[in-house]
Parts: structure tokens; sequence; C-alpha cells
């Protein structure tokens, strides 16, 4: 199974059948649906229903019975221990991704939870986890890309929340203060909770600008004439803008190029899931991407660029400018060696400058928290999820690392003593979210092929645009595609 693809059916099936069984619904004697019954419940052909239902055979989850059905196992099922005794402290698994979110939640745990956190490199954590959920072993708690939930929520692999919330948290307070962009609903459920969220934008060395007197570019005109007056300075193998500008640097390239196409008023997706990229604003969007190339602003190699290989040179003194996220104020630490909160002293941020179709807005993403079906202590990963949103919380969180806190509360309270969180709160009201599609990967693909074509001159802008966008609608009518087709 290609991790860049939505679940197969089988898989789909396979995972809700072992929450079935988590949750008792096959009755004491286990027998489970006959493979018609189930080609009936869930509307599919025979060949996913006979692969799902073999291979939880194979892994041993359940037993098939010559002439009399298929059952649980017994032996896998009495394998889950159950609740923790009231004075043992709960044994909750979570799966993530990063560092600061761990700490994050270790820090929240009250003292009857006891995290066992599973932490993966981020490229790892999607397949990571649907092979959890395949294999029965869902965690408690997942740390998602926030972009995933509507294909996790399409498969049935995660708990509405209002099913784990019993004094109305959700509905009485979360809700009410939670940011309008980040509201994970489907079908009237609540299937995610926004974790602190990152927004796109211009990152640039403060010591350049402040030496020259010059003012962080706000528009793309002074965007084109900064870069200009910095390239005629330029010195050595020095760039002057930087961006992720290919598939070499996978979902870092697709944020960076939505961000841009959002502050010229360019969406990929309406949000009924149309695909609108396909518009004057797209095309003078990427026609600002060749001219800036073209004008020795943009570097040339940006197409080859590796994960954090853009923002690696903004660090090295190798670049003045980069698109890209609030959430590479780590990757700055790293490289530099400075703590989290002092990267803002030698780097500045800015939003994304805006395009004569655009306006003042920021294009939002992140991480989020979502309980899956197969989660052994549902109530107390609620309780965990909580404590993580808690508004003194996540103040304390985002001032480390610059990411926004969703809620309005912490938001204000971020705002009224750190300046970046000032300059960007006011835009949140007008922010984007990346695309969602139950396809996204496959639609991010697509972007980032674009961008290469652009920028190496393969195809004129309003071309490459087209293109695109009938395979962005060919994927988001058939989810399923497989990768080389969505590649011709």
């Amino acid at each position: 199974m290609s991790p860049s693809q939505p679940p197969p059916l089988y898989e789909q099936l396979k995972a809700r059948l072992v929450a079935d069984i988590r949750a008792g619904r096959f009755g004491p004697d286990g027998r489970i649906p006959t493979e018609q019954e189930l080609c009936e419940e869930y509307g599919l052909s025979r060949t996913p229903v006979a692969r799902a239902l073999t291979e939880l055979a194979r892994e041993g989850i359940v037993l098939r019975q010559r002439r009399r059905g298929t059952f649980v196992n017994p032996a896998w099922a009495g394998a889950d221990p159950g609740p923790a005794p009231a004075d043992e402290a709960t044994e909750l698994t979570i799966l993530a991704t990063g560092t600061v979110s761990v700490d994050h939640l270790r820090t929240a745990a009250d003292e009857d939870t006891r995290p066992r956190i599973r932490t993966v490199a981020y490229d790892e954590l999607h397949p990571a986890f649907l092979r959890a959920i395949a294999e029965g072993r869902g965690p408690d708690l997942a740390v998602l890309d926030s972009v995933w939930v509507a294909e996790f929520a399409r498969a049935g692999f995660l708990t509405p929340l209002e099913d784990l919330d019993a004094d109305g948290w959700l509905a009485n307070e979360y809700t009410r203060d939670v940011l309008p962009p980040f509201s994970y609903r489907f079908g009237g459920q609540t299937l995610a909770v926004q974790a602190p969220a990152d927004v796109t934008g211009l990152w640039y060395r403060r010591e350049t600008f402040e030496r020259l007197g010059l003012d962080a570019p706000a528009t793309w005109q002074e965007l084109r004439a900064v870069g200009r007056l910095l390239a005629g300075r330029r010195t050595g193998d020095a760039q002057v803008l930087v961006m992720p500008g290919g598939r070499g640097a996978g979902e870092e390239t697709t944020y960076a190029l939505t961000g841009l196409l959002a502050a010229n008023g360019a969406l990929v997706l309406d949000e009924e899931g149309v695909v609108v990229l396909d518009s004057p604003a797209a095309v003078e969007t990427m026609r600002l991407l060749r001219e800036l190339a073209d004008d020795g602003v943009l570097a040339p190699g940006i197409t080859g660029y590796g994960k954090d290989e853009a923002v690696g040179l903004l660090a090295a003194g190798g670049a003045e400018l980069c698109v890209g996220a609030s959430y590479q104020a780590g990757a700055l630490a790293k490289a530099t060696g400075l703590s989290l909160d002092r990267v803002h002293s030698r780097f500045g941020f800015t939003p994304m400058p805006r395009g004569p179709q655009g306006r003042s807005a920021v294009m939002c993403g992140g991480m989020v928290y979502a309980i899956p079906r197969q989660a052994r202590h549902p109530r107390a990963a609620m309780r965990l999820l909580r404590a993580a949103m808690a508004p003194d919380a996540l103040v304390r969180l985002c001032l480390i690392t610059g990411q926004l806190p969703p809620r309005r509360t912490s938001l204000q309270a971020a705002a009224a003593v750190s300046a970046f969180h000032a300059q960007t709160a006011a835009l949140l009201d007008r922010a984007v979210l990346r695309p969602v599609s139950p396809a996204y990967a496959l639609v991010s693909a697509q972007l980032q092929l674009m961008i290469e074509d652009v920028v190496r001159g393969v195809r004129e802008p309003d071309a490459a645009v087209s293109r695109t966008a009938d395979l962005i609608r060919a994927i988001t009518i058939n989810p399923n595609m497989s990768r080389s087709d969505a590649y011709s």
C-alpha cells in the first residue's frame, strides 16, 4: 500500500472490523457477518471483502471454520487487558512526530495517565498510522497532519469526539473559542482538534535588511524591487530568494506554493471540493515565479531541493529570503544552534507578500489531535486532548515555537507579549486552509509538478495551471487513481 494514496477498500473494511471486534459488536459467540452480508452492509464488491477477511485470518484476529463461518479468535480478543484498575495509571499509547508535541503532551498528562509515545519522522507518520490501524493496534491518541483528516474520516478510522464529551466541553467551550479555519467536522461530527498551527510566509535575514534600511516586503511589487536590489549586490554563490520548489521537498513545496496562491486570492479547491485552480489569479502567481527566476532573484535550483534545504540555505547565509512557514523556526534553530526563542532575533518572518488580486491573508496548516476508533482508552485520551488544548498551555508552547494557538483567547494572550503573534493574529480571520480532499496526497503531488514545470520553463504558466487543474479534477472525482495515472 502506497502511503501517498487513500487506503484501499479492503484496508478500510479490515480496520472497521477490528474496531467493531474491540467494541464487542459481534456478541458472545463472536460470529462475523458472511462475505455477502458484509458486501451488502458496506456496499462493496466481494473482492475487497474476501481479502479483508483473509488477512484478518492470517493475522490470527479471526478464525474461519468450514461450514460454520468466521469468528473472532478468543485468544486474540483476550489479549486486550481492558481498563486499568482504579489505583493504577492508565497507559495511553500515542503516535506522534517531532519533539515539541511530545513534550507538550507529557506535560499535559495528569497523574492518572502514563503516556507511552511512539515518535516517527513526518514522512513515516501516514504509513505508520495506517499500518497500526490495519493490524488492529491503533493508538489511543494520534498527532496527524490536518490534511489527512478528510481521508481518515471517509475511511471511518476516527472517533467522533462528541461521543467522548460527556460534559459538553466541545460545544460549550472549545467550539466557541476556536478560530474559524480550524474546524474539522464531517457529517456534523468533530473528528479532530487543531494542535498549534503554522502559517506560510517569508523568512528574511534581519541583519541584511537592517544594514540596507529595508522593510520586509508586503506586496509582490515590493518583493520584486527588494529582490532586484539584493540580486545586484549578490556575490559568489549566494542566492537572493529560495523556496522548496519540487517533488524532492514534498509537502513543504505544496505548503509554500498554496501560500503564494492564497496571497493572490487563488485556491486549489473551494469549500465544496470543486477545483478552482484554473483562475487568472493562479496563472498570475505562477507567472510571478517565472519572472523572479528570469530576474535572477529566485534561485534556479529550487526544483531540486530536498526537505529543509531552502531554509538551510537561509540559516547558513546562502540566501537572504526564503518562502516557507512558521514551523521552520525549529529547522533554523537546529541549523544555527540558537534556541527557538532567539531565532526571531536573527531571522524575521512576515506574512506572505500579497499579490494584485489578493489581500493580507495567511495559509494555515499544522497537526491535529485525533482519537482512533480502535483506541483502548478513548476517554482517557479525550482528557489528555483537553489538557493539551487548555488556553494557558497553548500560550506557553506557542511563545516558544512561534506557532499560533488555534483558540482565540490563547492567541490574544500570546499577541499581548509577542510582536510576531500580534502581527499574524490580525490576519487569521482571513486564513485559508490547504486543499481538503480525501485524495490530498495526489493533489499535492500535482502542485509540486506544476511549480517544477513553470520554474524550469517546461510549460508556460497558463498551460501549467490548466493542465494541473484538469489532473486534479480527475483525481478528486476518482480518489483511488493510481500514482502513475496521476503523474501522466
